[in-house]
């Protein structure tokens, strides 16, 4: 790491595989405004290698420069304050271009909210049939044949897209039934998450790592549920167990190469986002 603080030219562009023309073509355009060292050159910060690390795949997706960038600049007005692109996931659906955030889908040019239809009008068929089939369970179980946690947890991931509050419940009675049951925890985690509900979603990811400490998925959304609760020392830990489980997990090199950069740790910023680059390369 340099002692000035941020990114040069050259550094992102080699973490992020642009060049530096690309890299000086947003300052150009005023999609960035990096501050400048004591010789006048640029310094980029972490914010700003987000962004460009999302242009470099709307780029990839054959999307043309000028309408990249105005579709950035106006998500980035968009997003709630507090919240970055770390947080979002940016991709083009034919020739949309779309944001998700676990809550929604947008599109950032038209602010226009965005509902898959397709899958709502399956769900929707689908649900008195997920429903009726779990309402058999529960008949059999009151009846004295015993369900074992893992049919519980079958039922469950049917249930997630038709009925996501019965999908939590069989969750639910699958961990009573074996409360090591990690998957069911994880996925319950996730259903709580999505909800709004990362508090709750927690402990639920930190009981499957109990159940089965090399779970790289369950460590990373707890980075994620951690950092969207701002325990941003926590979830750098977490992030760090994923990477633990799972060296080639390049989301989680990146969110941990963030949050190093917002808590001051350079060195294992540097560290995270130079595995990200041989990652993504």
């Amino acid at each position: 790491m340099p002692p000035v603080r941020g990114y040069s030219t050259r550094e992102v562009a080699k973490i992020l595989g642009l060049s530096e023309g690309q890299v000086r073509g947003y300052v150009r355009s005023g999609f960035l405004s990096p501050e400048r060292g004591p010789r006048r050159e640029m310094r980029f910060s972490f914010q700003h290698l987000v962004f460009l690390r999302t242009a470099k795949g709307l780029m990839s997706a054959r999307v043309p420069p000028r309408r990249i960038r105005r579709a950035l600049r106006k998500l980035r007005d968009q997003l709630p304050e507090g919240r970055s692109l770390t947080n979002v996931h940016v991709s083009v659906e034919g020739s949309r271009i779309v944001v998700e955030d676990g809550r929604g889908r947008w599109q950032p040019e038209s602010g226009q909210i965005l509902f898959d239809f397709g899958i709502a009008e399956l769900a929707r068929k689908v649900a008195p049939l997920a429903r009726k089939a779990l309402n058999e369970a529960r008949r059999e179980e009151g009846g004295g044949k015993i369900v074992s946690a893992d049919e519980w947890y079958d039922w469950a991931c049917e249930l997630e897209a038709a009925a996501p509050e019965e999908a939590a419940e069989a969750y639910r009675r699958a961990i009573e039934i074996d409360p090591g049951h990690a998957d069911a925890h994880v996925n319950l985690g996730r259903l709580l998450h999505e909800s709004g509900d990362p508090a709750a979603a927690e402990p639920h990811y930190r009981r499957a790592l109990d159940a089965r400490p090399g779970d790289a998925i369950a460590a990373f959304d707890l980075g994620v549920a951690l950092e969207d609760l701002g325990r941003l020392e926590d979830a750098l830990s977490a992030y760090e167990t994923a990477i633990e489980a799972d060296s080639d997990n390049a989301d989680a090199h990146f969110n941990a190469a963030a949050l190093a950069e917002r808590l001051g740790h350079t060195a294992v910023a540097l560290r995270h986002l130079r595995t990200y680059r041989k990652l993504t390369r």
